[in-house]
């Protein structure tokens, strides 16, 4: 595997990278940042604070400094950039509406408390796990807990002075926030029935745990030009958004070699969305932690840190094409040719978030619930936890949709495990609108936020059920904060990105942007924008509503909604 670059301290006397930049706007061209071709200087502020300290290095001040004086301690480079190497972002102070997120400072911005991540890869807790999540939550974050659709749990309202014992407390029980945000390998996204279901081609677990192990709080990957998105799933429901991934390795059977994955890299969305490439390369169980360390060391050394707007892989893929990716992950990191092999076939399910009560291999069962729009509190999750540990083996799940799943139930269990989270308002027979809503943090809590989104999810939920009773299609309703697309607007079959608007009175109020037809699993694609198509938040009930009527009232047999909207002229789309 290629080492890590040596990078050289910036020449005696140079001037900063930003004023370096503003003075040369025109004139021969520095490169994109890219160590492997000797370009080390730092060209952004990002990339000179991550060569001054690694980011894993604050979590020493955190808890031997910034946690005794507490928060107007904390060095500015660690306050917005570092302290994300261990889950922890600035809050936004309330109060402070969408039109000024682009407008003040960052310290103007800036709450003086956090949000915390906590990484779960794979999905995977137990009951001890759950319950310790939902004490945090009750005891420091103000009962606040969201279920990521990155498999995560976010807090609020937490202290710098209390993160020492909440670090004790997670790690107590094998849970981390080591790299859960920042320029690192992100959250490793895995199947929530890996090693349980039925129809499953390959149990990508050992694989996700050879890659934390190597990867993970390793300095060698500790400095990437931006996050870096891993997925691994061998189910045929294609159940971890493989396509808007860095890399993703995805279930196959290889006609010769037997079950392995099928390999995609260069994924992803906010507001340069691109679906992820197949390198046309079949790996085993055992390799795909070599082929996952190879790609993400192309990221580090080739990946462009010059502009942030570029500093995802999927540019560098875009760039190259995929047969120049592959062959440099040959030649250069493997040494050696990967096996040529099949693309997955489309998946098998009409929803692929495991909502329901499912049959296991083993004969028992595993039941998956949806909250709204993944909000919880920790007393739920607590409550989840005893219900869980009551009826089952202490195995949980959290899925790559804002929804969670309770494995190992025998069958004289279910009915009991099912009324029990109903009366939560964990709904395990959900409507298309309760099951198929997600929605990001939002202005509530995200400083990059213009409008609200988990308030505004729910009651959209409750509007739709009220008024349409008996749609029971497949429908995903995605609602961001802002356009970076952390609820994968481009990919709903309704996206919609916040952004002021102006009402019919001339007011400007929150509203969405309209993305129509996306889609992952089957015929993945990006959603279209129609010209000119807006809505304020007040009038979102009426504008979903229409259009579902409408595709209803249009759709051949059996026309999924993603579909239809590809087709429909623009006046029904509106």
């Amino acid at each position: 595997m290629a080492a890590t670059p040596d990078v050289p301290p910036p020449p005696a006397g140079g001037a900063p990278a930003a004023a370096s930049t503003t003075r040369r706007r025109t004139g021969r061209h520095r490169g994109e940042g890219q160590w492997a071709v000797g370009h080390f200087t730092p060209l952004n502020a990002n990339e000179q604070f991550k060569k001054d300290d690694d980011g894993l290095n604050v979590r020493t001040r955190i808890e031997t400094i910034y946690a005794k004086p507490g928060f107007d301690a904390i060095d500015p480079s660690d306050l917005r950039g570092r302290m994300r190497w261990w889950g922890l972002y600035t809050q936004r102070k309330p109060g402070i509406d969408g039109g000024k997120t682009a407008i003040l400072e960052p310290e103007e911005l800036d709450d003086s408390y956090f949000m915390l991540r906590v990484r779960i890869d794979g999905g995977r807790l137990t009951t001890e796990q759950l319950r310790v999540i939902g004490e945090i939550s009750q005891e420091f974050a103000r009962g606040t807990a969201d279920l990521t659709d990155r498999q995560n749990v976010q807090f609020h309202w937490i202290r710098i002075e209390d993160m020492p014992e909440i670090w004790r407390r997670l790690e107590g029980v094998g849970l981390s926030t080591t790299e859960a945000c920042g320029d690192t390998p992100r959250t490793i996204l895995g199947s929530p029935v890996a090693g349980i279901a039925e129809n499953e081609i390959i149990d990508g677990t050992p694989v996700i745990e050879e890659i934390q192990r190597r990867i993970i709080g390793n300095p060698d990957f500790s400095n990437l030009p931006r996050k870096f998105k891993t997925a691994v799933s061998g189910s045929p429901l294609l159940d971890v958004a493989h396509e808007i991934n860095d890399i993703s390795l995805v279930g196959v059977v290889h006609p010769e070699h037997g079950p392995g994955f099928d390999i995609w890299v260069g994924g992803g969305l906010s507001t340069n969305p691109k679906l992820g490439v197949r390198l046309g390369a079949w790996v085993s169980a055992e390799d795909a932690a070599d082929v996952h360390e190879g790609v993400i060391s192309i990221f580090r050394d080739y990946g462009y840190r010059r502009l942030r707007t570029r500093a995802r892989l999927k540019f560098l893929v875009a760039d190259w094409g995929p047969e120049k990716f592959r062959q440099v992950l040959e030649d250069e990191y493997l040494g050696r040719k990967l096996t040529d092999g099949p693309a997955p076939a489309e998946p098998d399910g009409r929803w692929r978030d495991h909502v329901g009560v499912h049959r296991q291999r083993d004969g028992r069962y595993y039941v998956g619930f949806a909250p709204r729009v993944g909000r919880v509190d920790g007393t739920t999750l607590t409550k989840i936890a005893e219900l869980a540990a009551a009826h089952g083996s202490g195995r949980l799940r959290n899925t790559t949709e804002q929804k969670m799943i309770v494995l190992d139930i025998d069958e004289a269990q279910v009915d009991s495990l099912v009324s029990g989270l109903e009366a939560l308002d964990l709904r395990v027979t959900p409507s298309p609108f309760r099951r198929g809503t997600m929605a990001c943090t939002g202005i509530e809590f995200c400083k990059l936020a213009i409008v609200e989104t988990k308030g505004r999810g729910a009651s959209l939920i409750d509007e739709l059920e009220r008024r349409l009773p008996e749609f029971d299609e497949p429908l995903t309703i995605n609602i961001n904060g802002c356009p970076n697309a952390c609820a994968r607007i481009q990919v709903a079959d309704i996206g919609l990105k916040g952004q002021l608007v102006l009402d019919d009175d001339g007011n400007q109020v929150e509203g969405y942007q309209v993305h129509l037809g996306g889609a992952l699993g089957l015929e993945a694609g990006l959603g279209r924008k129609v010209r000119g198509l807006k809505v304020t938040a007040a009038e979102l009930p009426d504008y979903v509503e229409r259009v579902l009527r409408t595709y209803l009232a249009q759709r051949a047999d059996g026309e999924r909604f993603a579909r239809w909207a590809a087709r429909a002229e623009e006046g029904a789309l509106k």
